[in-house]
């Protein structure tokens, strides 16, 4: 059988490249892959993870094969990442955290925000570069509980598994357009994220303000 890249030649830049490496290991690769990129290493999980699903659209790969691994390997990974953070975490932030503004205050506050919102920030977080490789590793940083983190993890990596396997299959021979409108809408996701944990802080920084007011007053 002939290898993808081809039957299509018009497979976009981090995809074309990813694609001798697929022909050649297949399955395996995904699951490292995919591991990788959620346990705190920047690895190209979610490009492959969509180079596959096209895969198993023109029939080179099993499409259930290529979600069940991807599941199972995100979970792993982020696992890994919140048993790195759970054990680790605490003491790197002692003996860095000044280096990178990282104040005692600071992860208080951190500590303090993943409490309230952590459950979210696990979820959406696979649909962020940066995020997805580090939020297991904060959660486990900053305490929060295994049961609770599973609970969002397993979410996370169900949704994020589902949309992108989802997109690589439908896509097929349009992947090269389809993939570029992604990435482009992926960067205002970010922004958005961005622009709500701003506004998130900016909330709790008033509380905090007014509640100092109001004790100064009495």
């Amino acid at each position: 059988m002939p290898s993808l890249t081809e039957a299509d030649p018009a497979l976009p830049g981090p995809l074309a490249a990813l694609a001798p490496l697929l022909d050649q290991y297949g399955y395996p690769a995904v699951a490292l892959f995919v591991l990788l990129d959620n346990c705190g290493v920047p690895a190209p999980g979610q490009t492959i993870l969509v180079l596959a699903a096209v895969y198993a659209g023109t029939g080179h790969l099993n499409f259930a094969a290529v979600v069940v691994i991807a599941f199972v390997a995100a979970v792993v990974g982020n696992t890994l990442g919140h048993l790195i953070g759970a054990t680790g975490g605490r003491a790197f932030v002692h003996r860095w955290g000044r280096y990178v503004w990282l104040t005692p205050e600071r992860m208080a506050r951190a500590e303090a925000f993943f409490a309230r919102h952590g459950g979210k920030v696990v979820t959406v977080a696979r649909f962020i570069d940066g995020l997805r490789q580090t939020s297991g590793i904060i959660a486990g940083t900053t305490g929060m509980p295994w049961p609770r983190f599973q609970v969002f993890n397993l979410l996370g990596a169900a949704l994020w598994v589902g949309v992108w396997s989802g997109f690589g299959y439908l896509a097929g021979a349009h992947i090269g357009t389809v993939y570029r409108t992604a990435v482009r809408y992926q960067l205002w996701l970010l922004v958005g994220f961005g622009v709500l944990v701003v506004l998130l802080a900016a909330r709790q920084l008033l509380r905090r303000r007014r509640r100092q007011r109001s004790t100064g007053d009495s």
